[in-house]
């Protein structure tokens, strides 16, 4: 009894061994599996990891380089400055809003005063207008002037257009640039882009693809609003993507230019149109050896007096030259001039060897 009782204690005994030990091994084998899966994920985790980074360091290799080399490709026929850039020969001018002469040849800013101050256009903005007009419009639709397009002031730049009158895209353009007409800057917008609000929007998004991100325009033509500002920088930025377009340098150059206009009733009448700087009206002379191709004007009492030209010395080397915040008109064309002699005239050869 006492021995059964013992073997059967002994084999209940052995018996629970074998399923602690079938137990553990099981809890053994568990372990050793999940050792190896951990392992095994850990590799994967750590293998996913350096392929992820070698991904990510790929990824942004390529975007960085891109950025870089879009940025360079984008400066690449620019002008560039970071800084305000002295001249010798001209003394700044503290009663300007600001001032620029840019080489257009070796792509060098010659001078710079207060380029990226914010500052009002006043009509220079129509530089933008017409860019967009030759860049999305076609110059021999004809374009019906509404009653919107005619609402200014009388004391405010107008070409004469009458509500109903129909004309080509190209009056309406060398309208714009030579007379500096408001009139016509709504009707390009009405026509480009169905209403002014939504050429305003486009007039943006043109400026920033230029990279002009230091302006922002709230209208067509330039009359005066507190959210409507550039730089004297913004403007050369667009005045130089002008420029790229020979339709642009053959309107700003023409002088006169007669507009074939048919009115509401049916009868047609001429306009003719002079440029509104005072070179191209014969006010003001540019000195010997500088020859002022065109340009725009714009002037509002916060803007003051403004002009950006496109102009070139003896030689044909190309120039772009911006003066924004003249007392009056005088002074403006004084500046300019001045500008021209120490900028343009006093590097050329013969005046070297002179």
């Amino acid at each position: 009894m006492k021995c059964t009782n013992n073997y059967n204690y002994n084999r209940r005994r052995r018996r629970r061994r074998k399923r602690r030990r079938s137990h553990a091994n099981k809890v053994v084998g568990l372990l050793l599996c999940l050792v190896l899966l951990l392992g095994a994920g850990t590799a994967a985790a750590v293998f996913l990891l350096s392929q992820n980074e070698n991904n990510i360091e790929k990824y942004e290799s390529r975007v960085y380089t891109g950025s870089l080399y879009q940025g360079e490709l984008f400066a690449q026929d620019l002008c560039v400055a970071s800084e305000d850039v002295p001249l010798e020969g001209f003394e700044d001018d503290t009663a300007l809003h600001g001032a620029g002469l840019f080489n257009l040849e070796d792509d060098t800013v010659v001078y710079g005063y207060h380029l990226y101050d914010r500052l009002y256009p006043a009509s220079t903005t129509k530089i933008l207008t017409a860019y967009i007009a030759l860049k999305y419009g076609n110059m021999d639709d004809q374009v019906t002037v509404s009653a919107n397009a005619t609402d200014f002031n009388w004391d405010e730049s107008v070409c004469g257009l009458q509500t109903g009158d129909t004309l080509t895209m190209y009056d309406l353009v060398c309208g714009l640039l030579l007379h500096s007409g408001n009139d016509a800057a709504v009707a390009i917008a009405e026509h480009i882009s169905g209403s002014v609000d939504a050429f305003v929007e486009l007039m943006n998004s043109e400026a920033a693809a230029l990279g002009a991100t230091g302006s922002h325009f709230v209208n067509p033509h330039g009359l005066h609003d507190d959210n409507h500002y550039t730089t004297a920088y913004d403007l050369y930025l667009i005045f130089n993507a002008c420029l790229e377009d020979e339709r642009f340098v053959e309107i700003i150059s023409l002088n006169p230019y007669t507009a074939t206009i048919t009115g509401a009733d049916g009868t047609t009448r001429t306009e003719t149109w002079i440029p509104s700087h005072f070179y191209g009206s014969g006010d003001a002379q540019a000195p010997e050896g500088i020859r002022v191709i065109g340009g725009k004007t714009g002037t509002t009492s916060k803007a003051g007096n403004c002009v950006i030209l496109y102009d070139e010395d003896a030689d044909g080397t190309p120039y772009i030259s911006v003066i924004m915040g003249a007392e009056d008109k005088t002074i403006l064309y004084e500046e300019m001039n001045q500008l021209f002699t120490a900028g343009i005239l006093a590097v050329l050869p013969s005046a070297e060897a002179g």
